[in-house]
């Protein structure tokens, strides 16, 4: 089985060669390049092809959230984990938005980072618990001052299912693929879970998803 290949980006050398120790002590993981900026970051994406792209968000030149966009852009294959000390929504959801599918913080123990990686290899999301709980409290909160009904409850069993799949980062096709349904059916479904959750971008459903606890962290 070939190693997950990484790349790991923070302006810090001390963090760098902190991660370099711990998951280069990992079974099955490989560091293949370094970067102490946004752009020395796209660059090493690039030459070395990683599977994983760890990224600190406050770097200099060029932040990760702005590098994370580059990469996912050009590189598909690549999976991001943004490692970082911003805890609140806003961080997250550009996150999302950039193209990452992990979010660890650097207050969480290393256990996170690791597990983090070998999910976002495996085309799963990883979110910190810590900004999981932070999301579900603020939502139930907001629902509590609004005092509004809970729209999960309009989906039906099915669109649950679809929910938590397409909140992990599966394809329609892949998720065809394991619930035994037409394309075309994930398509109608995907749909109606955006409709009856005033939902509109993916990562407003990832972030939904968060919040609900639908996404096990």
């Amino acid at each position: 089985m070939r190693p997950v290949r990484i790349l790991i980006a923070d302006d810090h050398a001390l963090i760098r060669s902190g991660l370099r120790a711990l998951l280069g002590s990992e079974a099955g993981f490989e560091i293949v390049a370094e970067a102490a900026d946004g752009r020395e970051a796209i660059q090493a994406a690039e030459r070395s092809q990683p599977n994983v792209a760890v990224l600190d968000i406050g770097m200099p030149n060029l932040n990760g959230i702005e590098a994370a966009r580059q990469i996912a852009a050009n590189h598909r294959h690549i999976q991001i984990v943004m490692l970082t000390v911003h805890s609140d929504e806003s961080y997250l959801l550009h996150s999302l938005q950039a193209g990452a599918r992990g979010y660890v913080l650097k207050s969480s123990a290393e256990s996170e980072i690791v597990d983090a990686i070998r999910a976002v290899s495996e085309g799963k999301a990883f979110f910190s618990p810590k900004v999981s709980r932070m999301l579900a409290d603020d939502y139930l909160r907001f629902r509590e001052r609004q005092q509004v009904a809970d729209s999960y409850d309009l989906l039906t069993a099915r669109e649950r299912e679809v929910l938590q799949l397409l909140a992990e980062g599966q394809s329609n096709k892949d998720i065809a693929h394991l619930l035994n349904l037409s394309p075309a059916t994930v398509i109608s479904h995907r749909q109606h879970i955006f409709q009856k959750l005033d939902l509109h971008t993916l990562s407003e459903l990832i972030l939904y998803a968060i919040r609900k606890g639908v996404i096990a962290a």
